[in-house]
């Protein structure tokens, strides 16, 4: 997701705002889980590292851009994302257990403060030679990217062993695997290997989780899990992929609306 407005690459002034356009609506996703946590003054159990992730990622973006130059489609969706990303992750902050909100300070002062600021401080003082600086942070982005879109590997693997897409909303997955299709031809488009290289990697994530859905989109509750049309208590294997606990139908839902949250986290940071 660099480049310019110039009309010298038209299709990459099309790919970028279209980019631009996907991505604004993946960064709107987790709306419904913060006007939850708002009407219900406590985050229960949802996580804040998509969150803070993905305002680092859109932080060191909007650096790649400035270094760049002349990246303003890079620049508009970022500033965006680490206004929204900011939004969310203070919000947590404000309704987060004691706990849970220290934890996230010290994860915003490790990786948004002390980590971004050791990169820029590093790619400023230590590179005096433009084209190599730009060479060396643009491979620290992919190398984020890369980390960011391993994410999915979690939820894939959870609806192969439950043969169930009841984590995995077919919406988000379609619009991640667009978003990493429009920002990989806007790379291509605009000469930009950087961009392109990891949307390779999240179009095949999203391309999987889409053969997956179609693979297991009829699956039902067994009818052993419902009592008059109503989940009752059964055993479910909880968001750490090894821990099996009775749980009841509200923490059930609730378990639900946490996995699904905490994955619309993962493609904030893919552009």
């Amino acid at each position: 997701m660099a480049g310019g407005l110039s009309l010298d690459h038209p299709w990459a002034f099309a790919f970028g705002i279209l980019g631009n356009a996907v991505s604004f609506m993946v960064y709107l996703a987790p709306l419904p889980t913060f006007y939850r946590i708002y009407r219900k003054k406590s985050t229960e159990g949802f996580k804040s590292e998509p969150y803070v992730v993905a305002l680092f990622s859109a932080m060191l973006w909007i650096f790649y851009a400035l270094i760049k130059k002349d990246a303003y489609l890079l620049i508009t969706i970022n500033s965006f994302g680490c206004v929204i990303e900011t939004i969310y992750t203070l919000m947590f902050l404000l309704y987060a257990s004691k706990k849970a909100r220290v934890h996230t300070f010290k994860m915003i002062m490790l990786l948004n403060v002390g980590l971004s600021s050791l990169i820029v401080l590093c790619i400023l003082l230590l590179i005096s030679n433009g084209s190599l600086r730009l060479q060396v942070l643009g491979w620290i982005c992919v190398a984020f990217s890369v980390i960011v879109f391993v994410a999915p590997l979690s939820i894939i693997r959870q609806v192969i062993r439950t043969k169930s897409v009841e984590f995995m909303p077919f919406n988000l997955s379609f619009f991640l695997t667009l978003s990493a299709v429009v920002w990989f031809s806007f790379g291509l488009c605009s000469r930009d290997i950087y961009v392109a290289l990891p949307n390779i990697l999240g179009f095949a994530f999203g391309a999987v989780q889409m053969l997956l859905y179609i693979i297991y989109k009829d699956t039902k509750v067994p009818k052993s899990l419902e009592t008059e049309g109503k989940l009752s208590s059964v055993e479910i294997i909880v968001a750490n992929d090894t821990e099996v606990k009775k749980t009841s139908k509200d923490e059930i839902e609730r378990a639900r609306e946490e996995d699904k949250a905490n994955n619309m986290g993962v493609e904030k940071s893919r552009v």
